[in-house]
């Protein structure tokens, strides 16, 4: 009797087992949904394929239209030297702590940047958010040099194209820190910046 338990049971938690591989595992983890039940019970939309896209057209910040960023692009090309005043020590005391909101419109079509000052190891949190569009951005700085050079000398920090950023930032030398905004689309878009730290508008 006990035996006859044991396969019952054990015959019921396979077809349990099956039917959740095939109604919620399959849809969900594979994209397979042979019955529609994943559908139907919403793990379809779980799925997500190996290009990062799950279906859901133009909900996501990248799409294939969007060119892909090389690593060459960022920063000054090799023939700008890095100017000495980039290994200065970082002063004692830094900039004032303070804090800032800023909206920065990016023209259709065109390209602006927005940057700050701050010394050497001065600490800064930033938050970027666009109103309605993706753009392209290059997050870098610019030593304070105490000449003019004719090739400005910058370094990247992050390029890509989003419509949304959050961070911390250690300034690696004194000068300009920002962001280069360029806005591919049709629309002007409005850039609203959040910063604390140490740093100067």
């Amino acid at each position: 009797m006990e035996k006859k338990k044991i396969i019952k049971a054990t015959i019921t938690a396979m077809l349990v087992g099956f039917v959740l591989l095939i109604t919620a595992v399959l849809p969900a983890e594979y994209g397979i949904d042979p019955t529609g039940a994943g559908k139907a019970f919403g793990f379809t939309r779980l799925y997500i394929p190996e290009d990062g896209n799950n279906g859901t057209a133009g909900s996501g910040i990248m799409s294939n239209n969007i060119p892909l960023i090389k690593m060459e692009k960022a920063g000054s090309g090799p023939d700008v030297q890095r100017p000495v005043e980039a290994d200065n020590p970082a002063p004692e005391i830094q900039l004032t702590h303070r804090e800032d909101s800023v909206e920065v419109i990016v023209p259709a079509g065109k390209g602006i940047e927005y940057k700050i000052n701050m010394l050497k190891h001065g600490r800064m949190k930033y938050e970027w958010t666009t109103d309605n569009g993706i753009l392209y951005f290059d997050f870098h700085g610019e030593v304070k040099q105490a000449k003019a050079a004719k090739a400005v000398y910058f370094e990247s920090y992050t390029i890509a194209n989003a419509n949304n950023m959050v961070g911390t930032f250690l300034s690696p030398y004194e000068g300009k820190h920002g962001w280069f905004f360029r806005n591919n689309g049709s629309k002007d878009v409005t850039v609203t910046l959040r910063l604390k730290g140490q740093y100067e508008l």
